[in-house]
Order: structure tokens, then C-alpha cells, then sequence
């Protein structure tokens, strides 16, 4: 049963600013923890909240802002396991 799905935004904006990374990012560490049974990748596009930095994130129905290979791994945990934790 999947229990968070993870909307990365691929429109124009987000693309520029490493979309592609953010994805890479996520499917590493999705394999790592062995949660693809927990958490469905998706794309879409432009939610309205881009930011001058980084990718936008949906979590859920949680929109998150300036998403960077930089803060990455601090997002993955307190945002995408945090809501794991939440729905079991």
C-alpha cells in the first residue's frame, strides 16, 4: 500500500533550477531505504509557488519551496520520512 506520493515540479522554472537532480536525488534515496513500496514519484507542473532557488516539492498536499541538492538529504527526512512516520 503507498502511502505518500511526492509531486516534483518539471515545469520551465523548476527545470532550470534542477528538477532533474531533485528526482535522481529522490529515486536514490527511495532504493536506499527500500521504501518504493511506500512512496509514489510523480511530476507535474507548475504549482505557483516558484521560488528564486530550487525545486518545488509536493509532499502529500504540502507544498515545499527552494528544494537543492545542497538540502536535499535535511528535506528527504524531515519532510518525506517525517510523513511516512505520520501515516503509519
Amino acid at each position: 500500500m503507498i502511502r505518500v506520493i511526492v509531486q516534483i515540479c518539471v515545469g520551465s522554472s523548476c527545470h532550470l533550477k534542477g528538477s532533474e537532480d531533485i528526482v535522481s536525488l529522490l529515486q536514490s534515496a527511495i532504493e536506499e531505504r527500500n521504501l518504493s513500496n511506500d512512496i509514489t514519484l510523480a511530476g507535474n507542473f507548475c504549482t505557483g509557488k516558484c521560488n528564486r532557488e530550487g525545486v518545488t516539492v509536493t509532499v502529500d498536499d504540502n507544498i515545499y519551496t527552494g528544494v537543492t541538492k545542497d538540502n536535499f538529504k535535511e528535506f528527504f527526512e524531515d519532510k518525506i520520512l517525517k510523513a511516512l512516520k505520520e501515516e503509519g
